[in-house]
């Protein structure tokens, strides 16, 4: 039985893989072939470090929903992201479900509101790939009219080897590139994002009610953060209402726009 990677274009998508000589155009083939593969809502690829803000290496949005989804998100709310926190795990997938990876109450946060519902993906694949020690690759594929079916999906893993691949070429002309870039590194900014959130609320919160708020502006429910601390969900549920009693707020989203408006600042 044929299939769609018996045909005359995706074997045409492979061959401007091979063709490809920089960075950008590589990007460009490997998105081709994707789109041969599954259709998809965009693309974007990004560059997770671990002691700076991420990059992005190549995307498919237009100018305005690159301007409110990207800027906006290497601005600082990048630490919220669970894409950042897998990306950063010893033990991550090599391509992944993006609905599969995120806590459990991550669609009830005020970060998912404001970052990920706007883009109105339904579902989304990620292809994860360690460059270093430091920084991982990651390269979002996106549906927005339905879910991925079980046949998209296995499609998707198919190709893998060949996702990973490109995305390895596309490294290695970018950080060839940069290395010529003698512009001032970006690690003091990501130090000063990441201090901000470690520290938010430490003037009036204790420790223990500090390591709450962070979960809780991660997308984490009252069970699972006990389940994190080792703690009863009762506990947790104290800690809840005194934290937001010390900052004077009532709300999930007051205490998101808390930290936002913090992060601003720095």
């Amino acid at each position: 039985m044929r299939t769609r990677f018996d045909s005359p274009q995706w074997h045409a998508a492979i061959a401007g893989l091979v063709r490809s000589g920089d960075g950008q155009s590589t990007a460009n083939a490997l998105i081709d072939a994707i789109s041969l593969a599954v259709s998809h809502g965009g693309t974007c690829l990004l560059a997770f470090h671990r002691n700076a803000p991420p990059e992005v290496l190549h995307h498919t949005l237009e100018p305005a929903g690159a301007k409110h989804y990207l800027d906006r998100y290497i601005a600082g709310p990048y630490l919220l992201d669970p894409l950042y926190q897998l990306a950063m795990r010893a033990d991550k997938p090599r391509v992944c479900r993006f609905r599969d990876e995120t806590p459990d109450r991550f669609r009830s946060s005020e970060y998912y509101r404001q970052y990920c519902e706007r883009t109105h993906l339904r579902d989304e694949m990620d292809f994860l790939l360690d460059v270093s020690d430091d920084t991982t690759l990651v390269l979002v594929v996106g549906r927005r009219e339905k879910m991925f079916t079980k046949v998209e999906l296995d499609r998707l893993k198919l190709i893998e080897s060949t996702v990973r691949a490109a995305m390895h070429n596309i490294w290695d002309r970018w950080s060839t590139r940069k290395g010529k870039d003698k512009s001032e590194p970006r690690g003091g900014l990501h130090r000063r994002l990441t201090k901000c959130f470690e520290t938010f609320g430490e003037s009036r919160l204790t420790a223990r009610e500090r390591e709450i708020t962070q979960l809780l502006l991660r997308g984490y429910s009252t069970k699972s953060i006990a389940r994190q601390l080792k703690i009863a969900p009762g506990t947790v549920m104290v800690h809840k209402r005194n934290l937001f009693a010390k900052l004077d707020i009532t709300s999930q989203y007051e205490l998101f726009s808390m930290f936002i408006d913090k992060l601003s600042r720095s």
